[in-house]
């Protein structure tokens, strides 16, 4: 199991959790391939798995229980989105969803096929979602960022403020909307 989109300043996190069939040679930590590798992957994790599942938490839960526990929760309903029941879940990191047999593994998305095949998953589907987002508030270039603290986006915020997607709680964010008050 693994997550994606917990630093960006903009757009829901997505869990995803994974139970393989048998090891797929040559999968690697989603953060180190291609957009088009990440695709590729995608789609041959979501054939050839037993089992795969996708939750998100939007932006007003992140903002009520923080990005953390948000994360957990969108953890947990993947798992039990999930239509046959694992017998243990490994989690890339160190905090785990409450409920389920964890096991935590800090680096496991570059040590579990699982977990990679999980990260890859939620990457591509937050940065689709992200990339569907941006045709709503094409100023901010969502597309281009995933949402993430970037130069370009930072202006956007300076500029036109956060819109909904935005997270208020993080620091970037809560400071443009107090200068648009």
């Amino acid at each position: 199991m693994d997550e994606a989109g917990r630093g960006p300043l903009a757009g829901p996190v997505i869990a995803a959790v994974v139970i393989l069939r048998e090891p797929l040679y040559g999968l690697n930590d989603s953060k180190k391939m291609t957009a088009k590798a990440r695709l590729q992957w995608a789609a041959r994790i979501r054939q050839e798995a037993r089992a795969w599942s996708l939750s998100w938490a939007a932006v007003w839960e992140i903002e009520r229980y923080n990005i953390l526990q948000a994360s957990l929760r969108a953890m947990s309903r993947a798992i039990a989105a999930l239509p046959v029941r694992p017998e243990l879940v490994v989690v890339d990191g160190n905090q785990s969803p409450p409920g389920w047999q964890v096991e935590t593994l800090v680096g496991g998305d570059g040590r579990v096929d699982a977990i990679a095949a999980a990260s890859i998953l939620a990457k591509v589907a937050r940065d689709q979602t992200m990339q569907v987002l941006d045709a709503y508030y094409p100023h901010y270039g969502l597309a281009r960022h995933m949402g993430y603290g970037t130069a370009v986006h930072m202006q956007a915020l300076q500029r036109y403020g956060p819109c909904p997607l935005h997270r208020r709680g993080f620091g970037p964010v809560d400071q443009a909307w107090e200068a648009k008050q």
